[in-house]
């Protein structure tokens, strides 16, 4: 009689299975990609040629990230080891209208560029030389011809669609609509993916995303033009199939908000799975957050299949100057950046005229905003003139002979440019109010945004902070949720929720998983931290680094991380896949990962 034989096998780690059932102290053996054992008694290790002591440890699925901005740096660099190294080995692609799939590389660095703050040239240069796909299955053969490192699930744009097909200029005026041959090849697109095993379809309408280049700066990104008539046709295609829109509302419209909860209802028709951005306790409406969670339920309630996304940490973003996207949504901050050119930039930034009108914009409270506007709640954190460093600009202004702090922002950014560094926290302040949405069926774990605005943020561990404030709650005696309610909301949940083939560790599931010590989920999680980028000509991006948190990362069964290191096999050898909707995703062969070394 033959002897059982594992690739791995993880000894004595609290196990978690992804569905929020009870967890046990567990042995886990991993072959050929897949778990082959869950078992309560220790497994014989005769053979096995990796055994990793997990005694005191976490093992849970891997965690599953459904918004990045991953298109362009998966093509130069797949192996996303940000997110790796945090227990992601999921992450989707295609948010916010975006995608590269039809789009030629100029229109792909317009389209990503200034929204998702990704360098244009760099978009068109890495857009440009990787382009070798026709359609969505072309597209997901050219992303598995390379070393993925996690798994890839993908909207397909709705902003990439119409660029595509409509060409930019006319793509992004409110005077054009899509002839019928044009709307019939956006259509075509759109189920040539579905059919391919896209998640579904991304679109935008909030409207202060903004074009860069130079034949269309400054207009908002084409989904935002579309009428409704193209939305709805589409729109038809994913009710009929069970995919998913992924959307964001435009919200200086409140009825945009209201006609997309309705459409997700259907009303005698099959519902609409709607994702919207996004759920967070802002500052600029400290009540708001209390909507979102009820809004979503009663709109279940009806019929409907709707989700908010949510950052279930503090939405603290950096900035280099003026430049960050926040200050899009008024006029006086979008001309600033619509200035492409430095000096002509500074010349608008010393003038009057324009300070008058940023100080107007500044002190106009009205109407719907993100960006709080208040800068006595924006810290400088680094500028050639140490003296303001650790205070406001609101404190610089009063130190300068009162000052109005929009007066004392501009005069730092005329002297310093993207040399003065400033950070804020925009929402998810208040720390009740994240533990009531963390538990809050309406909404979903995600919303990283990772990939993008490198120099803004970084949320790629965020993951990782629910489950400590998860494990510090239940300490402490004042629990929101289980450790095992975390951990599914953060996999299974997700996952079955957009049915991809990840998310669970159960016997016959794929071997995707993340060995984590809880005694390290402590405060290193939010330290600050920067790495450069290679494929963006070495720019530095913010990113976390909490290295003895994560123990091993495996995805199909191979370790790609092990005590916050890579291994030798992550971006040498594919060990992730395409995720196709609704389908189980074969092990890689032996035969399959050398075809991707690329040593």
């Amino acid at each position: 009689m033959s002897r059982v034989t594992y690739d791995t096998i993880i000894r004595g780690a609290r196990w978690f299975d992804g569905t929020g059932g009870p967890s046990a102290v567990r042995d886990i053996g991993i072959r050929a990609g897949h778990v082959a054992a869950v078992s309560a008694e220790e497994l014989d290790a005769t053979g096995c040629p990796q055994v990793i002591d997990a005694h005191g440890k976490w093992v849970l699925p891997g965690m599953i990230d459904i918004h990045t901005h991953y298109d362009i740096e998966v093509l130069d660099g797949p192996a996303l080891p940000e997110s790796l190294r945090h227990g992601v080995t999921t992450v989707v692609i295609g948010s916010c209208s975006l995608s590269t799939v039809h789009s030629d590389p100029v229109t792909a660095g317009d389209i990503f560029g200034r929204v998702e703050a990704i360098p244009r040239d760099h978009v068109i240069s890495i857009v440009g030389r990787h382009q070798n796909w026709s359609g969505a299955e072309d597209y997901i053969a050219a992303l598995e011809a390379r070393p993925l490192g996690p798994n890839i699930a993908a909207f397909l744009g709705h902003s990439d669609m119409r660029a595509a097909t409509m060409g930019l200029d006319r793509a992004t005026r409110a005077d054009v609509a899509p002839t019928a041959g044009e709307q019939a090849r956006m259509e075509q697109m759109l189920i040539e993916a579905l059919r391919a095993g896209f998640l579904g379809m991304s679109s935008m309408e909030l409207r202060f995303d903004k074009v860069d280049g130079e034949l269309c700066r400054s207009r908002t990104l084409p989904s935002t033009y579309a009428r409704r008539a193209e939305r709805r046709r589409l729109t038809t295609l994913l009710r009929r199939s069970g995919r998913v829109l992924q959307s964001a509302p435009d919200i200086a419209n409140p009825t945009n908000l209201g006609r997309q909860l309705l459409h997700s209802v259907g009303w005698r028709r099959r519902p609409l799975k709607t994702s919207l951005l996004s759920a967070a306790d802002v500052k600029t409406n400290p009540m708001a957050w209390r909507a979102l969670g009820p809004m979503a339920r009663l709109v279940n309630r009806f019929g409907g299949n709707f989700r908010w996304q949510h950052l279930p940490v503090p939405f603290e973003v950096y900035a280099d100057g003026i430049d960050f996207v926040i200050f899009e949504e008024f006029g006086a901050g979008e001309a600033a950046l619509h200035l492409q050119d430095e000096l002509e930039r500074t010349e608008l930034l010393r003038d009057e005229d324009y300070r008058r009108r940023f100080r107007k914009d500044y002190a106009n409270k009205l109407g719907v905003r993100v960006w709080q506007r208040d800068f006595f709640d924006a810290e400088i954190v680094a500028c050639p003139d140490t003296a303001v460093v650790g205070k406001s600009f609101g404190q610089v202004g009063r130190e300068r002979g009162d000052l109005h702090p929009v007066d004392a922002f501009l005069d730092l950014v005329v002297e310093h440019g993207k040399a003065l560094r400033w950070r804020t926290t925009i929402s998810n302040h208040r720390p009740a109010a994240l533990k009531k949405m963390a538990r809050d069926s309406g909404l979903q774990m995600g919303f990283s945004d990772a990939g993008a605005h490198l120099r803004n943020m970084a949320f790629y561990n965020s993951g990782l902070r629910l489950l400590r404030h998860v494990r510090d709650a239940e300490r402490a005696g004042t629990p929101f949720l289980t450790v095992e309610q975390a951990v599914h909301r953060l996999t299974g949940e997700l996952a079955d929720w957009y049915r991809i083939d990840a998310g669970h560790l159960r016997v016959g599931d794929r071997a995707d998983l993340v060995v984590i010590d809880p005694d390290r989920l402590d405060t290193g999680l939010e330290a600050y931290a920067e790495d450069t980028v290679d494929i963006y000509g070495g720019l530095s991006r913010m990113v976390n680094r909490n290295d003895d948190t994560v123990t091993a990362v495996f995805v199909g069964g191979q370790a790609v991380f092990r005590a916050g290191r890579p291994t030798d096999v992550l971006g040498r050898r594919r060990t992730g896949q395409f995720l196709r909707v609704a389908e189980r995703a074969p092990a890689l062969t032996p035969q399959e990962g050398e075809l991707a070394d690329v040593s």
